[in-house]
């Protein structure tokens, strides 16, 4: 960047917006694709962490070594058998969200009171039946908060990908470091920083919208 030139080139940014846009729907699979995967694979584990209590400590202590991985150490890893594909991206980032969603059913689980759990019992819920119809719904806001930091995290990681060439907005920092041109590197932060506050944000929507009883006792307070 040369002396006397503008932080950020509007002219560059109206000449991208098409390939701005490719990128940000790019960078926007890449982080929440391995969100809904860890979700997948977190709601049974958690269960049955829930269910047998042994099996917890030595789960939870798996996903946090895993988390402890440096991601483009991982990344690395990963190239040998994925290539240069988006799956070498999604792979570690979908590890990377079980050591936040993992705990979170758990704890979500525990949070529903026993009161409740014999209730349904007592109407003659099998035990299936009563976790997915009554536990879980219960679990809500807890598990939500769990997939909020992971899905903000995710976005975030995501661009660490483009050093593999898989980074979504990634492209732009790095190509805007090359060129030391900071327009696209702050276009592609603030793009990657709206990813997150939106997608937090609608996050915090479906949860109110799962959970209409309690805005009722919202209301109530």
């Amino acid at each position: 960047m040369r002396d006397g030139e503008p932080l950020i080139r509007w002219v560059w940014i109206g000449d991208h917006v098409g390939e701005l846009a490719h990128y940000t729907g790019v960078h926007l699979r890449l982080g929440l694709l391995p969100v809904l995967f860890g979700l997948i694979i977190s709601v049974p584990l958690g269960m049955l962490c829930h269910r047998y209590r042994w099996v917890y400590p030595p789960t939870l202590t798996a996903a946090n070594v895993l988390y402890s991985i440096p991601s483009l150490a991982l990344f690395m890893i990963f190239v040998r058998y994925t290539g240069l594909t988006e799956r070498t991206v999604m792979i570690p980032l979908t590890l990377y969200t079980l050591s936040v969603l993992i705990p979170n059913v758990v704890d979500g689980l525990a949070s529903v009171p026993d009161p409740v759990r014999q209730a349904a019992t007592a109407m003659g819920f099998s035990t299936v039946r009563r976790v997915v119809q009554v536990e879980l719904p219960i679990a809500v806001p807890v598990v939500v908060a769990g997939v909020r930091v992971a899905a903000v995290s995710s976005i975030s990681l995501v661009a660490v990908g483009q050093l593999i060439g898989q980074g979504g907005l990634g492209y732009y920092i790095t190509r805007g470091l090359q060129l030391d041109f900071p327009t696209p590197i702050i276009t592609a932060t603030v793009l990657i920083m709206l990813l997150a506050l939106v997608t937090d944000a609608l996050l915090v929507l479906a949860q109110r919208l799962l959970t209409p009883w309690a805005r009722g006792k919202g209301a109530k307070a």
